[in-house]
Protein backbone atom coordinates (compact mmCIF):
# COMPACT_ATOMS: atom_id res chain seq x y z
CA UNK A 1 0.00 0.00 0.00
CA UNK A 2 1.40 3.35 -1.02
CA UNK A 3 1.43 5.91 1.78
CA UNK A 4 0.41 9.53 1.47
CA UNK A 5 3.33 11.96 1.10
CA UNK A 6 4.29 14.07 4.12
CA UNK A 7 3.58 17.37 2.37
CA UNK A 8 2.35 18.82 -0.87
CA UNK A 9 5.68 19.08 -2.69
CA UNK A 10 5.36 17.43 -6.07
CA UNK A 11 8.42 18.54 -7.98
CA UNK A 12 11.70 16.70 -7.56
CA UNK A 13 15.03 18.48 -7.70
CA UNK A 14 16.74 21.56 -6.34
CA UNK A 15 14.39 23.93 -8.15
CA UNK A 16 11.50 22.61 -6.05
CA UNK A 17 13.54 23.25 -2.92
CA UNK A 18 14.98 26.65 -3.75
CA UNK A 19 12.17 28.37 -5.61
CA UNK A 20 8.63 29.24 -4.75
CA UNK A 21 6.50 32.04 -3.49
CA UNK A 22 7.11 31.12 0.14
CA UNK A 23 10.51 32.79 0.33
CA UNK A 24 10.64 35.00 3.42
CA UNK A 25 14.21 36.30 3.20
CA UNK A 26 17.64 35.46 1.87
CA UNK A 27 21.20 36.13 2.91
CA UNK A 28 24.64 35.03 1.82
CA UNK A 29 27.70 34.15 3.90
CA UNK A 30 31.22 33.45 2.65
CA UNK A 31 33.35 30.76 4.23
CA UNK A 32 36.98 30.83 3.10
CA UNK A 33 37.90 27.46 4.62
CA UNK A 34 36.68 24.55 6.76
CA UNK A 35 37.10 26.48 10.01
CA UNK A 36 35.03 29.38 8.65
CA UNK A 37 32.34 26.90 7.54
CA UNK A 38 32.13 25.48 11.06
CA UNK A 39 32.05 28.99 12.53
CA UNK A 40 29.15 29.88 10.21
CA UNK A 41 27.31 26.81 11.53
CA UNK A 42 28.01 27.79 15.14
CA UNK A 43 26.68 31.30 14.53
CA UNK A 44 23.56 29.94 12.86
CA UNK A 45 22.97 27.61 15.82
CA UNK A 46 22.53 30.65 18.08
CA UNK A 47 19.22 31.35 16.33
CA UNK A 48 17.70 27.89 16.86
CA UNK A 49 14.48 27.76 18.89
CA UNK A 50 13.70 24.05 18.46
CA UNK A 51 11.74 22.26 15.77
CA UNK A 52 13.68 23.71 12.82
CA UNK A 53 13.76 21.85 9.52
CA UNK A 54 16.94 22.75 7.63
CA UNK A 55 17.70 21.60 4.08
CA UNK A 56 21.35 21.57 2.99
CA UNK A 57 21.99 21.46 -0.75
CA UNK A 58 25.18 21.50 -2.77
CA UNK A 59 27.39 19.24 -4.79
CA UNK A 60 29.19 16.24 -3.33
CA UNK A 61 32.01 17.53 -1.12
CA UNK A 62 30.59 21.06 -0.84
CA UNK A 63 30.71 21.03 2.96
CA UNK A 64 27.22 20.05 4.10
CA UNK A 65 28.51 17.79 6.88
CA UNK A 66 31.14 20.36 7.86
CA UNK A 67 28.43 23.00 8.24
CA UNK A 68 26.36 20.51 10.26
CA UNK A 69 29.36 19.90 12.53
CA UNK A 70 29.49 23.64 13.22
CA UNK A 71 25.77 23.78 13.95
CA UNK A 72 26.06 20.84 16.32
CA UNK A 73 29.07 22.38 18.06
CA UNK A 74 27.08 25.61 18.44
CA UNK A 75 24.27 23.61 20.04
CA UNK A 76 26.67 22.04 22.53
CA UNK A 77 27.85 18.80 20.91
CA UNK A 78 31.52 18.39 21.89
CA UNK A 79 32.37 15.32 19.81
CA UNK A 80 33.03 14.40 16.23
CA UNK A 81 30.31 14.52 13.60
CA UNK A 82 30.17 11.89 10.90
CA UNK A 83 28.09 11.87 7.77
CA UNK A 84 25.15 9.48 8.11
CA UNK A 85 25.53 8.43 4.47
CA UNK A 86 25.13 4.73 5.23
CA UNK A 87 22.92 4.95 8.32
CA UNK A 88 20.64 7.62 6.81
CA UNK A 89 20.21 9.40 10.16
CA UNK A 90 22.49 10.23 13.07
CA UNK A 91 20.80 11.32 16.31
CA UNK A 92 22.31 13.80 18.77
CA UNK A 93 20.71 14.10 22.20
CA UNK A 94 21.93 17.49 23.40
CA UNK A 95 21.16 19.43 26.56
CA UNK A 96 18.60 21.77 24.97
CA UNK A 97 17.61 19.97 21.80
CA UNK A 98 17.27 16.63 20.09
CA UNK A 99 18.93 16.90 16.67
CA UNK A 100 18.62 14.48 13.76
CA UNK A 101 21.17 14.74 10.95
CA UNK A 102 19.93 13.04 7.79
CA UNK A 103 21.92 12.25 4.66
CA UNK A 104 19.56 11.13 1.92
CA UNK A 105 22.25 10.70 -0.75
CA UNK A 106 21.91 6.91 -0.90
CA UNK A 107 18.13 6.84 -0.59
CA UNK A 108 16.79 4.60 -3.34
CA UNK A 109 13.16 5.68 -3.16
CA UNK A 110 11.68 8.52 -1.10
CA UNK A 111 9.02 6.12 0.20
CA UNK A 112 11.80 4.34 2.16
CA UNK A 113 11.57 7.27 4.57
CA UNK A 114 8.15 6.04 5.67
CA UNK A 115 9.68 2.68 6.57
CA UNK A 116 12.30 4.26 8.82
CA UNK A 117 9.63 6.34 10.55
CA UNK A 118 10.50 9.80 9.22
CA UNK A 119 7.39 11.28 10.88
CA UNK A 120 8.60 10.16 14.31
CA UNK A 121 11.75 12.23 13.81
CA UNK A 122 9.98 15.32 12.51
CA UNK A 123 6.64 15.46 14.33
CA UNK A 124 7.97 16.93 17.56
CA UNK A 125 10.31 19.72 18.63
CA UNK A 126 13.49 18.12 17.29
CA UNK A 127 15.82 19.94 14.92
CA UNK A 128 16.19 18.09 11.62
CA UNK A 129 19.09 18.83 9.29
CA UNK A 130 18.68 17.13 5.91
CA UNK A 131 21.45 16.72 3.36
CA UNK A 132 20.29 15.88 -0.18
CA UNK A 133 16.65 16.76 0.61
CA UNK A 134 15.66 16.59 -3.06
CA UNK A 135 15.87 12.79 -2.76
CA UNK A 136 13.14 12.74 -0.13
CA UNK A 137 10.67 15.31 -1.43
CA UNK A 138 7.09 14.33 -0.82
CA UNK A 139 8.04 12.42 2.34
CA UNK A 140 9.94 15.05 4.31
CA UNK A 141 8.48 18.16 5.89
CA UNK A 142 8.86 21.53 4.22
CA UNK A 143 11.92 23.49 5.38
CA UNK A 144 12.18 26.53 7.55
CA UNK A 145 15.53 27.29 5.95
CA UNK A 146 17.31 26.10 2.80
CA UNK A 147 21.08 26.53 2.73
CA UNK A 148 22.66 26.12 -0.68
CA UNK A 149 26.44 25.67 -0.54
CA UNK A 150 28.28 26.71 -3.68
CA UNK A 151 31.94 26.55 -4.59
CA UNK A 152 33.53 30.01 -4.69
CA UNK A 153 36.88 31.25 -5.99
CA UNK A 154 38.08 30.93 -2.39
CA UNK A 155 36.11 28.61 -0.13
CA UNK A 156 32.33 28.40 -0.27
CA UNK A 157 29.29 30.64 -0.45
CA UNK A 158 26.32 29.78 1.74
CA UNK A 159 23.08 31.10 0.32
CA UNK A 160 20.44 30.95 3.05
CA UNK A 161 16.82 31.17 1.97
CA UNK A 162 14.11 31.44 4.63
CA UNK A 163 10.91 29.59 3.82
CA UNK A 164 8.92 30.34 6.99
CA UNK A 165 8.74 33.08 9.60
CA UNK A 166 11.00 30.92 11.80
CA UNK A 167 13.50 30.72 8.95
CA UNK A 168 13.31 34.49 8.55
CA UNK A 169 14.24 34.94 12.21
CA UNK A 170 17.21 32.61 11.68
CA UNK A 171 18.47 34.50 8.62
CA UNK A 172 18.03 37.92 10.22
CA UNK A 173 20.06 37.19 13.37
Amino acid sequence: MKSRPHNDQESIGNSAIESGSNVHGESQVSACDELAMKEAGEKLALSFEGGEIIYLTGCLGAGKTTLTAGILRGLGHPGAVKSPTYTLVEPYDLERFQVYHFDLYRLGDPEELEYIGIREYTDHNAICILEWPERGLGFIPSPDLVIRIEMAAVGRSLIMQAKTPKGTRMVSR
